[in-house]
Parts: C-alpha cells; sequence; structure tokens
C-alpha cells in the first residue's frame, strides 16, 4: 500500500483555507487581490496562513475568536505561505521591519502596518493569549462596530 502524499497535502491545505474562510476571512491568492484589498480604508486583519501545527492549533481558532469583541478590523483578509507564494510575498512587502513569519497577524490602518503578531508570539502559547494580543491591537487602532 502505497500513500499519496500529494492527496494528503492538498486535504491539510483545503482544510486550512476552509477554516479560515468560515470565520469570515477573505482569501488573497494574488499580489492584484492583496494590493485591492490593502487600498481600502480602516483596518485590516491579515492572517498569514500555513500548514503548521501552531497555525491549526493556535493561530486559526484565535483568528475566528478574536473578532467577536466591540472593536474589531474592518476587513478580515488571510494569504497562505507556500502555497500561495506571489501573494504572500506582496502581504508580507507591506509588513516593513518584520521578518517573514507564518503563521502570523499584521494589523494595518488605511494600507499602513499598525502592529504584527509574529510566530514567535503564537508557538507554544495557548490560543486564548493570542485572542488577547489580537484584542488588544484592536482596541488600539479600530473602531466600535
Amino acid at each position: 500500500m502505497s500513500i499519496d502524499f500529494n492527496f494528503l497535502m492538498n486535504d491539510v491545505v483545503r482544510q486550512a483555507r476552509e477554516e479560515a474562510a468560515a470565520a469570515g476571512y477573505t482569501q488573497l491568492q494574488t499580489p492584484e487581490e492583496v494590493e485591492q484589498a490593502f487600498s481600502k480604508e480602516g483596518t485590516t486583519l491579515v492572517l498569514v496562513n500555513s500548514v503548521c501545527g501552531c497555525a491549526g492549533g493556535i493561530a486559526r481558532p484565535a483568528a475566528a475568536h478574536a473578532i467577536h469583541t466591540d472593536k474589531r478590523p474592518d476587513q478580515l483578509v488571510t494569504v497562505f505561505a507556500g502555497q500561495d507564494k506571489e501573494a504572500t510575498a506582496k502581504a508580507r512587502s507591506y509588513f516593513v521591519g518584520y521578518p517573514p513569519s507564518s503563521p502570523s497577524f499584521a494589523l494595518l490602518k488605511d494600507g499602513k502596518l499598525c502592529t504584527m503578531v509574529e510566530r514567535h508570539e503564537i508557538e507554544g502559547h495557548d490560543p486564548m493569549s493570542v485572542v488577547q494580543k489580537l484584542q488588544d491591537a484592536f482596541d488600539k487602532y479600530c473602531e466600535e462596530v
């Protein structure tokens, strides 16, 4: 019996995309989609998604739960590191001063980076501590809805 690793990886990627979409995040798969999303006025939360364990066990659950608060971003988007490479590179070009990190979160206001939650602030932490970091950023940069 042989294992089709491409099929397994595609299934993991599909599930990771579906989790982000179910939480309300719009998939950005091209550099043009990134530019269009980041050019909008207001606040944008970017989930840099990945297939690693800390993305599935911490980052995506935190992404889903953090937005249930009075102050939250106007727009929720996601790029997929390792999958949509050009879109991810374009998004990362906005994250000035931060090295590539996935999973991670970026909060932008009017297309300008306000803050990041990097992998080292996600990996090894519980989802609720990441939710708290995100909500602290929302309180500082986002308007009440």
